[in-house]
């Protein structure tokens, strides 16, 4: 049996994309927005249909490596939960990731790519450089679950299997996190495996991560405390500049976490907790969709929002003038 997600008729409207005043594109979705208590307090569309998260997946699994014995902090630690835009600032720190345990760039088991970061990828060019296994976006979450390894004694080889020790210990960390047994697995773009959970185990599994304090009793809380540290203080880490996750930390001060095909999580100060999936798959607009969710739940304010959106790459260009924009649409 082949599982599927949302369908057309299940999912609202999201956002919308106007041109010199005509509505030529809608983004239809799903959401959900979770208190600063954790209760669920708006739902759109039909946040308990199975996802994928994709890299919105990767602060939990960040959690899971910590807790398998991965001790990093500060860029490091950001950068393990990064989807990063390849440039040197985020290789030096992979770099230095593997070399203090022990490994190199031949132990990545993502594959090549170019970076995403036009100016990095034009001076490669220039250099006669090539596709690289470190300047891969999910490199630096590659590094860290290969420090896991390292830190446990489990072979690297062999890491994104998901009969491995170390994925299993993730699943076991996302299954806890989310209060969800994962209905299936996935093999993710960079190769790791990604688990099909709901929007809502999604935006609860955030949650705990972004409301946990690095004083607490508990172990796990204490990594997802420290992880989210981390980010805050290092918002380049995520992304890069311009890269929409970097910018609404810097402006919101909010945990955001983008993914492939329209996901997005974002936890704001107060811990109230946002999720969304853009059904077409389509992430230009997942940013400004949950930072305006957040607003509407009290947790931010929509002049914040405002600001937000004219710092995103959200004009619609005509001639190459602005002549619209894109904006969170009716369902919200």
């Amino acid at each position: 049996m082949v599982l599927e997600t949302f369908k057309v008729a299940d999912a609202v409207e999201l956002a919308i994309v106007e041109r010199s005043g005509f509505v030529e594109s809608r983004h239809a979705g799903s959401a959900v927005v979770l208190s600063s208590e954790g209760e669920v307090v708006a739902r759109h569309g039909d946040p308990d249909a199975l996802i994928l998260p994709r890299s919105s997946l990767k602060p939990l699994q960040a959690v899971a490596c910590v807790t398998a014995g991965a001790a990093l902090d500060g860029e490091q630690l950001a950068l393990g939960t990064a989807s990063h835009s390849g440039t040197d600032r985020h290789v030096e720190v992979v770099r230095e990731m593997l070399a203090a345990g022990g490994l190199n760039e031949d132990d990545l088991a993502c594959p090549p790519a170019w970076p995403s970061h036009a100016g990095t990828r034009r001076e490669m060019i220039a250099d006669h450089a090539g596709e690289a296994r470190i300047r891969m976006n999910c490199s630096g979450k590659h590094a860290l679950m290969l420090r896991a390894c390292v830190a446990t004694g489990w072979a690297t080889d062999g890491y994104l299997d998901s009969s491995h020790p170390l994925q299993l210990h993730i699943r076991e960390v996302v299954e806890r996190l989310t209060g969800e047994k994962i209905a299936h697995t996935s093999v993710d773009g960079c190769g790791a495996p990604v688990h099909a959970i709901t929007l809502t185990g999604l935006a609860r599994g955030v949650h705990r991560i972004g409301s946990a304090s690095e004083r607490s009793p508990f172990a796990l809380h204490r990594v997802a405390g420290t992880l989210v540290r981390a980010v805050r203080e290092n918002p380049w880490t995520i992304g890069g500049p311009g890269e929409p996750d970097t910018i609404a930390i810097e402006r919101l001060g909010v945990f955001a976490k983008g993914g492939a095909e329209g996901v997005m999580v974002m936890v704001a100060p107060d811990g109230t907790s946002v999720a969304l999936k853009m059904l077409d798959g389509s992430g230009r607009a997942a940013t400004v969709v949950a930072a305006m969710l957040l607003a509407r739940a009290g947790a931010i304010a929509e002049a914040d929002v405002d600001a937000l959106s004219a710092a995103l790459p959200l004009e619609v260009l005509g001639g190459g003038l602005p002549v619209g924009a894109i904006r969170a649409g009716a369902g919200i």
